[in-house]
């Protein structure tokens, strides 16, 4: 057993990686390095394909496809296979082990099925030119892949102590009201990221000047549509960007309200407190890079920073859950 829960860690660990590189490789307009999967122009490698690269380099020099775009593509890929295969490797000691596991087989298998069906989101994200609905599915089945193997490990890992775990009723509505209000705010800043939102508003507090800008809610939320056009097919208008941003805006000021005063509230309850200082120092620094990202234009540091932030704080909100919710 000590395997299987060594197995879940790394695979943890490289789940909060694989979404980070995912982030940067999104940020970075390298998503089309590629412009085929699982390989690169049908090779294992950017170096095999450097002839193909070459040749579309030459056709369209201010195209998606670059030597260096190319290799951040393979190298999220390489990371998302190996994540894969740990998985696949859980679940199969899950069934091997099963009267030892702590909870049955069903986390086990689903998180298997949850690979598979990202590696499909990935392969569309690349087959279907980043629509921003397949593009957004797959950042948030990489937050949901690490938030089932932090509550794994978290469940096989054991209890050190009973008092330390005792329960605490009172906190466990308001815990599952957090999770669910930073799920979906990291939904809507992923429809932001890939819809390339981030910057519809440039200033702080306010957006172009105004609180409540002009803005266009019939387009900016309809989800089967190409990257940068309406459903129809039209050029997606600004409005429509800014409506995206500002709902994300609005959002962050709710779930700050929220996450500030459940902080105040584990740090006044006896075993919560470094749960309180851990989500109010994430929620704080979230804050900062989100604003940090529109005063500075999106520097790529800050923006993967900002995705990287977002996990640790859905996985911190999973962790209480669980501390609230254990049997």
């Amino acid at each position: 057993m000590k395997l299987y829960r060594n197995l879940v860690l790394v695979a943890l660990i490289l789940t909060f990686g694989v979404v980070s590189l995912g982030a940067y490789v999104r940020l970075s307009d390298a998503g089309l390095g590629c412009p085929d999967w699982p390989g690169c122009y049908g090779k294992i490698t950017p170096l095999h394909a450097a002839d193909a690269i070459n040749a579309e380099l030459a056709e369209r020099p201010e195209g998606p496809v670059s030597h260096a775009k190319a290799w951040k593509e393979m190298v999220h890929r390489y990371f998302a296979g190996t994540l894969g295969l740990l998985v696949l490797a859980i679940s199969v000691l899950a069934w091997r082990w099963r009267r030892e596991t702590a909870g049955g087989l069903g986390l086990a298998t689903g998180l298997l099925g949850l690979i598979v069906f990202q590696a499909l989101l990935g392969m569309w994200t690349v087959t279907l030119l980043l629509k921003p609905l397949v593009v957004s599915g797959h950042l948030l089945g990489g937050m949901a892949t690490l938030s089932l193997l932090l509550w794994l490990w978290l469940r096989e890992r054991g209890h050190s102590s009973h008092a330390y775990f005792a329960r605490v009723d009172h906190l466990r509505g308001a815990v599952v009201v957090g999770l669910v209000l930073v799920a979906a705010q990291i939904a809507l800043g992923g429809w932001v990221s890939t819809n390339y939102a981030a910057l519809a508003c440039t200033d702080f507090p306010m957006c172009q000047g105004t609180w409540v800008p002009a803005m266009d809610f019939e387009h900016s939320f309809t989800l089967r549509r190409e990257l940068g056009e309406t459903a129809a097919g039209d050029l997606l208008p600004l409005t429509a960007l800014t409506a995206i941003h500002w709902v994300h805006r609005v959002m962050a000021l709710i779930v700050t309200l929220y996450l500030g005063w459940l902080a105040f509230r584990l740090l006044r309850t006896p075993g919560y407190v470094c749960f309180g200082l851990v989500v109010g120092g994430l929620l704080v620094l979230q804050v900062g890079l989100g604003i940090s990202n529109v005063l500075f234009s999106l520097p790529l540091a800050l923006a993967v920073a900002h995705n990287a932030g977002a996990a640790l704080l859905l996985a911190s909100m999973v962790w209480l859950n669980h501390r609230v919710h254990r049997r």
